[in-house]
């Protein structure tokens, strides 16, 4: 099938069905055989939901008609997106657009689609000035958002929007029980693929044109994983030691417990758990590539009653579900598939899993709080109504060591999306007393 077919196949069902992109790629590249293909089929769906407030804004006053077709809306877009944001010359754009009408087996579309993005470039000076009129289409995120970051972070919204429509590095992780950080960028080196240290990390390698992970040495030897440096804190902040039983709660797909395990081999025991049967496959799979081994399960991690054996655990990492909007900028369709109402919810079950896993804690041992979401609600609100609730926990304060002012050192620690070039991710470190 043609790429712009199939990424007009993949955006329907995200923004149509509301399927998350992830879940929509998994059904729709297998399709392409060529790399390049599958590729740029990436590209663009990830440019669209990436831009979608703002193509949707532009769009809307070439049309003399709402486009009930949900394929060819999504078409135009496409179409939209290669004139503004991709590398390929107008003529070529607008005639592969309209030759995509042919393979999605529309043909009746082809004049329409011809005359809108014609009508674009025939106006696109006026057009685009018309779009810094409003906030949503400038930053192309939905108000609701920009109105919470706006309130949360007065003086770093721009940045995270703007970090937030940025194409993400790629991060990797390497396996400390196969080889140094040093000998992996030597070998990288050799490959003449050009990547450095990512900073505050001890693992961390930050690659500077991505790949995929096909082209990473040693990648199915388990020598080396894709994480970002953010996630790759959870294990040092753990202050892992030998003989330690230690829980990673939510913890599909299983970054962090492989981290763990190559950080501290001497543990007795770490029990991985996940609700999600599929998800805890994706854990066993990560860990047979990185000749590691962890107790999975398949449970409510907050209703430990129907899991738990009773033995406590002397570390537990709760990665709670969060609304994610600390890595919008490697999934953009959260802007689309994000509510306002989702965080209310979301709070609720973060602080239901907290309170249910704090028995399983023994005194003095430590629970790590951390959720991928920049938003106070899921964080700092979470952590501050869970101690007063219970008077046995206490919080560690302590500061990241880039930063040089105490605007975070309230409760718990904040990454905000592209701070150190990293994703934006909060922890909290809860000792029991």
């Amino acid at each position: 099938m043609d790429a712009r077919a199939l990424a007009v196949k993949v955006l329907t069902q995200v923004l149509g069905e509301r399927h998350s992109l992830d879940r929509a790629l998994a059904a729709h590249l297998p399709k392409l055989k060529e790399p390049g293909a599958r590729a740029l089929t990436q590209e663009m769906c990830y440019g669209v939901l990436r831009w979608h407030l703002r193509l949707e804004a532009l769009l809307k006053p070439l049309l003399h008609a709402p486009v009930k077709d949900q394929e060819i809306l999504c078409l135009l877009l496409l179409g939209l997106y290669q004139l503004l944001y991709m590398r390929v010359a107008t003529h070529a754009a607008v005639d592969s657009t309209v030759t995509a009408t042919g393979a999605l087996k529309k043909p009746w579309a082809k004049g329409l689609v011809n005359a809108i993005l014609r009508g674009y470039l025939r106006n696109d000076g006026a057009l685009l000035a018309e779009l810094d009129r409003s906030e949503v289409a400038t930053w192309a995120h939905p108000a609701w958002l920009i109105t919470r970051l706006k309130m949360d972070w007065p003086q770093q919204w721009a940045a995270i929007l703007s970090a937030n429509n940025e194409r993400p590095p790629l991060c990797l992780r390497v396996n400390a029980r196969q080889l140094t950080r040093d000998a992996y960028l030597h070998r990288l080196a050799q490959e003449g693929i050009v990547a450095h240290a990512q900073p505050h990390t001890s693992h961390g390698i930050r690659v500077e044109k991505p790949i995929g992970v096909e082209g990473l040495p040693g990648f199915s030897e388990g020598r080396v994983s894709v994480q970002d440096g953010a996630a790759q804190l959870a294990a040092p902040l753990l202050d892992l030691q030998p003989g330690q039983r230690v829980l990673d709660a939510c913890a599909a797909p299983g970054g962090k417990t492989c981290h763990i395990l190559e950080s501290q081999p001497a543990l007795a025991e770490l029990v991985a758990i996940d609700c999600d049967a599929q998800r805890v496959a994706r854990i066993a799979e990560n860990l047979q590539r990185l000749q590691l081994q962890a107790t999975l399960v398949v449970g409510d991690a907050a209703q430990p009653a129907t899991w738990w054996d009773g033995q406590p655990f002397d570390r537990i990492l709760l990665d709670a579900p969060c609304s994610a909007t600390g890595v919008i900028r490697r999934h953009p369709d959260i802007k689309l598939l994000r509510t306002e109402a989702d965080i209310t919810a979301l709070a609720q079950q973060q602080a239901q899993l907290l309170s249910g896993l704090w028995p399983l804690l023994k005194s003095g041992g430590m629970l790590l709080y951390v959720t991928c979401s920049i938003l106070n609600q899921e964080n700092t609100q979470v952590v501050n109504n869970f101690l007063a609730a219970h008077p046995d926990a206490r919080t560690e304060a302590s500061a990241w060591p880039w930063q040089q002012d105490d605007q975070h050192l309230t409760i718990g620690q904040q990454i905000v999306t592209g701070e150190q070039g990293m994703d934006g991710f909060y922890y909290a470190r809860l000792r029991k007393l």
